[in-house]
């Protein structure tokens, strides 16, 4: 852990938790490509050295770089490394708030992550969590990973009867529930949450702000955070035309938990998909349908009858669906093991019920 203005760790202070991605990039040409470059090559201490001197007055720095990868290499061990570190430092008093930097590419999975295994803890602890990252490396002409991050350490470090505690992102101006991110675009410096509800980081909506107020008070108890070999197999499988039921029953003599089926439209899937479904929800595999477009919800029942093996993903893109799925088996398995009969769709609805900003 470095302390980058030579402070104590028992100083009151902002942790900045590095996990690499684009924001610490580099490219080799960034003048003629700076498209064309290597993700996690810059430590955070580096990262937080360029905005130290116009971070907000009397906030103190600390970073600590948990590991520093392209973002798309994301493991489930890097997410239960990061779920503890959160906790550890939420439950630190001596940390005010916390900052992370990660990869776009996969921000939305430890985005939702983050909000259903440290959300209340946030709250009851009166702190907020920042992810915030990059579309351009470093070392590019206009990188916008230096004002993202000072945006981050000024969100995180603003007095609390302007917004409440919770886990938040802040990029490119803008600020949404971390939960919300969706990386929607491949290169726009808004794509992680173009599409988010959102409120400007220097003017807060009073809508938004009521709408963050409303998912707060309803999320009541954080999932546990799965150990590091104890993640369930979850995969995300794509309906098309010219789909296959091999693309189904290739997996069922595997150890797979889960399947997240993106379907076309409204979460529809494929007819030749029917029948090794029902064989998966026989064998015990958990289903959640959600749609390949992007955007939108996916409803219950809608466009046809759900088996009862299979639920809806609501307002959750694939990726994010996928880890709420990997979430609410974990849970329901400890559940079960202190004696309450919970399934994994008591927790998964936990999380889609959850009210959508608009």
């Amino acid at each position: 852990m470095t302390s980058n203005s030579g402070i104590s760790e028992n100083t009151p202070h902002l942790l900045v938790l590095g996990m690499g991605g684009t924001i610490a990039g580099l490219a080799p040409n960034p003048e003629e490509s700076p498209l064309q470059y290597e993700a996690g090559q810059v430590g955070v201490d580096a990262l937080v050295a360029q905005v130290q001197s116009v971070v907000p007055a009397g906030v103190k720095l600390v970073s600590r770089q948990l590991v520093n990868i392209n973002s798309r290499n994301l493991t489930d061990a890097h997410l239960t490394a990061l779920g503890l570190a959160v906790s550890e430092a939420l439950l630190d008093a001596s940390v005010r708030g916390i900052v992370i930097t990660h990869g776009t590419d996969t921000i939305e999975e430890t985005g939702l992550f983050l909000q259903t295994t440290c959300g209340k803890l946030a709250q009851t602890q009166s702190k907020r969590v920042i992810l915030t990252g990059a579309m351009l490396p470093s070392n590019a002409p206009r990188a916008d990973g230096p004002v993202n991050l000072l945006d981050a350490l000024r969100w995180a470090s603003m007095p609390m009867d302007n917004c409440p505690s919770g886990i938040y992102a802040v990029i490119c101006g803008r600020v949404c529930l971390a939960m919300d991110l969706a990386k929607r675009h491949a290169t726009a410096l808004n794509a992680p949450l173009q599409n988010a509800p959102s409120s400007s980081v220097s003017l807060i909506n009073p809508s938004w702000l009521s709408g963050v107020k409303a998912v707060q008070a309803v999320w009541n108890e954080d999932l546990p955070i799965p150990g590091e070999d104890e993640w369930p197999w979850v995969e995300i499988l794509t309906s098309h035309a010219g789909a296959r039921p091999e693309t189904i029953t290739h997996w069922l003599s595997s150890a797979v938990q889960g399947f997240v089926l993106a379907g076309s439209g409204q979460g529809g899937f494929h007819d030749d998909w029917i029948k090794p479904l029902d064989q998966a929800m026989v064998q015990g595999i958990a289903l959640v349908r959600t749609t390949r477009t992007g955007a939108g919800t996916t409803l219950h029942n809608i466009p046809e009858l759900d088996a009862p093996g299979c639920c809806a993903s609501g307002a959750l893109t694939a990726p994010r669906a996928r880890i709420a799925l990997q979430l609410a088996l974990n849970a329901a398995k400890q559940a079960n093991k202190a004696g309450k009969p919970l399934t994994w769709q008591d927790f998964f609805a936990k999380i889609t019920d959850l009210p959508e900003i608009r």
